[in-house]
């Protein structure tokens, strides 16, 4: 099917999981996650309306802005190494995988530098997976409020990766962690801190806008299989 056919479709299953949860589908933005997709092929996703593209690698990232409209609209998800920040600062949107203090002092470096803020998601590894990048969950509070003292870093919400399982509904409780902690933290944090939670993929991301994803993030259900790209 064409892109905008997988789209209709993602749109119709946001739509109905929005309802069932008593929520409104409007509040849900869709990231293309364009990892290993040619240029004509997210071409195709931007003239259907996908309007934020999201990418794993800052090489593909570098790569496809220059492939692609200037106005494109681009969160990095994937983990993002210190040495490859002055890359990404001015160019994204978002960054949905601040994971480490380490990180964010060379984020707050690199963008104080050019004199711009960096709006960030801060994952979250709520499962536990040792494979998996992320601050563990008893954590999450303190380096929030450490955070606040960066001038050029903003947390906007948190992220998190639920551990792949064959059926939707086991992904449930990892999605439902992320939505308490977010709710945690802006108890105690000043003002509504952290409106963003950034969670759900192709295989889950209807369980995910139940548990009050607002950011989801597909690959495959709006690209088909994935076709690498050559190098």
């Amino acid at each position: 099917m064409s892109v905008s056919e997988n789209l209709r479709q993602v749109q119709d299953r946001v739509a109905a999981a929005a309802r069932r949860a008593g929520l409104h589908s409007e509040r849900v933005k869709i990231i293309a996650v364009t990892k290993g997709v040619p240029a004509e092929r997210i071409k195709e996703a931007l003239d259907a309306g996908i309007g934020d593209l999201g990418e794993n690698r800052v090489q593909e990232l570098t790569e496809k802005i220059a492939q692609l409209p200037s106005q494109t609209c681009w969160h990095f998800i994937g983990h993002l190494q210190t040495n490859k920040v002055k890359s990404l600062v001015g160019r994204i949107a978002l960054l949905h995988s601040l994971d480490r203090w380490e990180l964010a002092l060379e984020l707050e470096r690199r963008a104080g530098e050019q004199g711009l803020t960096v709006p960030v998601l801060i994952q979250v590894n709520v499962s536990g997976e040792r494979t998996k990048f992320g601050i563990n969950p008893s954590e999450l509070i303190d380096f929030l409020v450490d955070l606040q003292e960066l001038h050029h870093v903003k947390a906007k919400g948190l992220m998190t990766i639920a551990p792949y399982v064959s059926d939707p509904e086991q992904a449930r409780p990892f999605f439902r962690t992320l939505r308490l902690l977010a709710r945690r933290a802006n108890e105690k944090l000043p003002g509504d801190s952290l409106p963003l939670l950034s969670m759900g993929m192709t295989n889950d991301f209807e369980v995910a806008v139940e548990e009050g994803a607002n950011l989801i993030r597909l690959g495959t259900a709006l690209f088909g299989a994935r076709v690498h790209l050559k190098q």
